[in-house]
């Protein structure tokens, strides 16, 4: 099989780390040879955060070059623009539509970007693009959007439901099980 890419990104706070250690998780038991970077960015809250996922018959590197990202999970839109130049042609963008305003936005030296989503696919980008934190919160807590991007992207695996339910037992504490697998199952189902 080839070498398959994703990126997860976002801002710090966000859990992108919990994101990347599932879907490890999830395709390691599926037998699959996989590499987990490290965060880069700044990991603490507020700064932009990327971790990369690669998985196949026999992976040697756990970074993705640009062009190269079969899927971009996005946890907040203008990280999702902001990545999107690691997009392999025929890739996918899967954001979240939450805007986190970075420094400069927040100083008042720029403006966030209006129309994101529409200004991606215009270059070419496929977009799915969903309200992620109001199902977190429909789950139980704004926490749990990593789980409901892990729904989402969930849909363009060829994996039984039950692989990924798996992954989640393993990697979520017992007393916010519950609240994650609805987090998932929405996202699954929106």
């Amino acid at each position: 099989m080839q070498t398959k890419n994703i990126m997860i990104v976002g801002v710090g706070g966000q859990g992108t780390l919990l994101a990347s250690k599932l879907l490890g998780r999830l395709l390691l038991d599926q037998g699959y040879d996989v590499k987990v970077s490290e965060v880069h960015g700044m990991s603490q809250r507020g700064g932009s955060v990327v971790t990369y996922v690669r998985y196949g018959d026999k992976v040697y590197s756990p970074v993705i070059d640009k062009g190269e990202a079969d899927f971009i999970v996005s946890f907040e839109l203008l990280e999702a623009a902001r990545w999107m130049e690691f997009l392999r042609p025929d890739g996918r963008i899967i954001t979240n539509t939450q805007q986190v305003n970075p420094m400069p936005v927040i100083t008042g030296a720029a403006e966030y970007p209006q129309d994101l989503v529409a200004k991606m696919t215009a270059a070419g980008a496929r977009v799915d693009a969903m309200d992620a934190l109001a199902l977190a919160e429909q789950a139980g807590s704004s926490k749990a959007v990593n789980l409901v991007l892990m729904g989402r992207l969930s849909q363009y695996f060829d994996l039984p439901e039950e692989a990924w339910q798996q992954a989640i037992t393993r990697s979520v504490p017992e007393k916010f099980l519950e609240m994650n697998r609805m987090a998932f199952h929405l996202g699954r189902n929106s």
